[in-house]
């Protein structure tokens, strides 16, 4: 680096690459000009003021100085590495990774830029570029261990789990027999660790037993030794051992439900389903009996039961093991019990074994079995469970009458109003369910879940109400707002929920603005949504060196693999939709007629109430920017101010200038067809995007597909009351794109 400039220019030049690295980037930059000012036409020097220019947010300029770099000095590795990390902090990821094998071109051997490279290839999932670039850097430095485990990692990632291990050992090899130091025990145990996962992986179930027990003295997360050992020995079947490391483990923790599946698997008493055979519900029933005295603290013992048990024997059980919730007044109750509604006859022998418990205490104040009377808190904690079992029932009015009976009993208890304001949103009544939460939230407003629920309902609402139920002069988007933010750090800053990546809050403040008719800001939210992920996917980024340096490597690949599905998350489901939808009632209503009507549909003097209210509001804005831009105080060491760049499209109105919205419905749509093809909302929208598209032949596949009978009914049978009314009309709207189809084709 810096190699043609005479002693005193090269120095300086050293310099320059130390104050980039240390953040001192006003001293880097004088450097730079200090050069530049006897060698203006310096390649190197070039690069690295533009480097330090984009670390000071000056990217125009940075770009112009790179390029110009490459272009005087085209034979300098360093120039085309300055210009792959430009590129990399761009996120332009194969630009960067085309610029470092032109750097390698130059010299081949340079290990930064083999690091560098290597990451990127991991991080674009090249894997067999990352195996060849890792195999390099451990042939260039095989005393490194870093080198090692990367080599290891990448021929993993790549499906050759034998070979990882084979480096390992070789690794092992190299080292003495007291290795590892005190200072490095936990990175050389998770090292073995994962050693003895790979050959797992790969089938080698003797083997990596024999491992397991002869490397037990350095490995030191025992629990996980345990639980690696309890595995290995099912998979083999020696089912008698794992049954007994597994009642070891249970010991540690009784609550854990993965012991107890692990135990039913070594018992021969599994099943993926959940039928059970009635001689299978009988040993099991014995089984958990002796369990539950051995663990009498542990609820999972008592509740895993309830799962298999049938008729007299469930409700035994079930009698058993609610009655100290109720007594005790335990809100999550009803949480704990609800899967019990998906199998057949269960619900109904709950409603009556509560239904008897509310006769018995309200007669005697006693339960049936029992002389000791309960505490007056326990009608209202069966009056609780009623009121949220009727509403999964779909019997609204009962629920109420419930829950409103609760209140009378005891108003000052917060869950009371926030399960009446569930009820009164699945009843339909939005605005008193909005109500009745903002309640809750004012009873406690410290309380974050309570706040974050009252929110959820006011954007499900759209209406203009307050919280003493009168009007009031603001959207109820913007009301969600004002509340929603209360739990930021910032209260007063308008982009905290967007850097808080709080996604919930934008896929509904994005729903409601959808059903307002405001498609700017609604495709602002859920595009912010699909920014969170591309934020997450960018964020995978700085573990793939942290990772292989603290030996953290069974996390690292579960991470990767994640990241590998991670457009199949719900949310992201929700907002690809979200964003779909807006720009197929772009496409259907373009920007310029929806704007002539509102023209022609009002008066001169509505005309300039709206230019008032829209100056006022910029006003406004401006005021709040100044305000925040005045208040912040962190300053960097480059003497410069961090203020927060104002959003240049707060309303969304440069999203809605789209001239192609069939293009970008389709770039979602692709991803939803891609990562969530099960689902039949995919389906429909894909036939949506295709009809206009004049696709007619790919609109019809959905219809001709195998799966599509079974997608329509599994997605119509596997949700709950609430759940079916919105599938029953989507298959509506199937049925009417059916007929649809019958007249494009004639």
């Amino acid at each position: 680096m810096g190699a043609s400039l005479p002693p005193k220019e090269a120095n300086l030049f050293k310099l320059i690459v130390k104050s980039h690295e240390t953040k001192q980037y006003k001293k880097g930059l004088k450097a730079a000009d200090a050069i530049l000012k006897k060698f203006p036409d310096h390649g190197e020097t070039l690069s690295m003021k533009g480097l330090t220019l984009n670390c000071m947010d000056r990217k125009t300029e940075a770009y112009e100085l790179v390029r110009l770099g490459v272009k005087n000095d085209v034979k300098s590795h360093v120039c085309w590495h300055v210009y792959g990390l430009l590129y990399r902090s761009d996120r332009e990821y194969r630009e960067a990774i085309k610029c470092y094998r032109n750097a390698l071109r130059i010299d081949p051997d340079n290990i930064e830029i083999l690091r560098d490279l290597s990451l990127l290839q991991a991080q674009m999932r090249d894997l067999t570029g990352f195996v060849d670039t890792r195999q390099q850097l451990l042939h260039l430095k095989p005393n490194h261990r870093m080198n090692w485990i990367g080599f290891a990692v990448a021929h993993h990632l790549n499906s050759n789990g034998a070979k990882a291990v084979e480096i390992l050992e070789a690794f092992e090899g190299t080292l003495e027999d007291d290795y590892p130091p005190d200072n490095e025990r936990y990175e050389h145990g998770e090292m073995l660790l994962y050693k003895i996962s790979l050959l797992e992986e790969s089938g080698f179930l003797e083997r990596a037993l024999e491992e397991l027990y002869k490397k037990e003295p350095k490995i030191v997360d025992k629990l996980t030794y345990k639980e690696q050992e309890v595995s290995l020995l099912v998979k083999l079947g020696r089912l008698e051992e794992g049954a007994n490391i597994y009642k070891a483990l249970l010991t540690m923790n009784p609550d854990n439900y993965r012991y107890y599946e692990g135990l039913q698997k070594c018992f021969g008493l599994y099943s993926e389903n959940g039928k059970y055979s009635s001689d299978e519900v009988d040993r099991l029933d014995a089984l958990y009996k002796s369990l539950s005295q051995q663990y009498t603290w542990s609820s999972a013992v008592k509740r895993i039961p309830l799962d298999f048990l049938q008729g007299d024997k469930f409700r035994e059980a079930t009698f058993n093991y609610i009655k100290p919730f109720l007594t005790k007044g335990v809100p999550s109750l009803f949480s704990d019990l609800s899967p019990l509604y998906d199998h057949l006859g269960k619900a109904d022998i709950l409603e009556q074994l509560i239904l008897g418990l509310e006769h018995s205490i309200r007669a005697t104040s006693r339960y049936p079995d029992r002389t000791e009377k309960e505490p007056p808190s326990t009608l209202l904690w069966i009056l609780f469970f009623l009121a949220q079992h009727y509403d999964r029932e779909g019997q609204y009015d009962v629920a109420l009458s419930k829950i409103n009976e609760a209140i009378e009993h005891t108003p000052t208890v917060i869950d009371l109003y926030t399960v009446k304001s569930r009820i009164l949103k699945h009843a339909g009544d939005l605005v008193a369910a909005a109500s009745f939460a903002d309640e809750a939230r004012c009873m406690d407003l410290a309380d974050r879940y309570i706040n974050s629920e009252s929110v959820k309902r006011m954007l499900q609402a759209d209406q203009y109400y307050c919280t003493v139920h009168k009007p009031f002069p603001l959207l109820k988007v913007a009301l969600a707002e004002k509340t929603a933010v209360l739990f930021t750090k910032d209260g007063d800053q308008h982009n905290n929920l967007h850097d808080m990546q709080c996604m919930w809050y934008e896929l509904a403040s994005g729903e409601s603005y959808f059903r307002q008719g405001d498609l700017g800001q609604a495709l602002k939210k859920f595009l912010a949504v699909e920014k969170h992920y591309a934020d997450i996917t960018e964020d995978q980024f700085d573990f793939h060196s942290y990772c292989l340096r603290k030996m953290t490597l069974r996390a690292y690949v579960e991470m990767l693999k994640f990241q590998d599905r991670l457009h199949s998350h719900a949310y992201f489901h929700k907002a690809a939709a979200g964003a779909i939808r807006c720009y197929l009632k772009l496409f259907d209503s373009p920007l310029n007629s929806l704007a002539e009507k509102e023209d022609t549909s009002k008066t001169p003097s509505q005309k300039k109430k709206m230019k008032k209210q829209r100056k006022a509001e910029r006003a406004k804005k401006e005021a709040e920017e100044k305000n925040e831009e005045s208040s912040s105080s962190g300053i960097s060491r480059s003497g410069k101010r961090h203020v927060k760049p104002a959003d240049p499209d707060p309303l969304g109105e440069k999203l809605l200038k789209t001239e192609y919205p069939l293009s970008e419905a389709t770039k979602y749509l692709k991803l939803l067809l891609k990562n969530s093809p099960d689902s039949l909302e995919t389906h429909l929208l894909s036939f949506e995007v295709n009809m206009r598209k004049q696709k007619i032949l790919l609109a019809f596949q959905l219809v001709v597909c195998e799966e599509a009978p079974s997608l329509v009914f599994s997605s119509l049978f596997s949700l709950d009351a609430c759940g079916c009314v919105l599938e029953v009309k989507k298959l509506y709207l199937l049925t009417k794109h059916l007929f649809l189809i019958t007249l494009f084709t004639q």
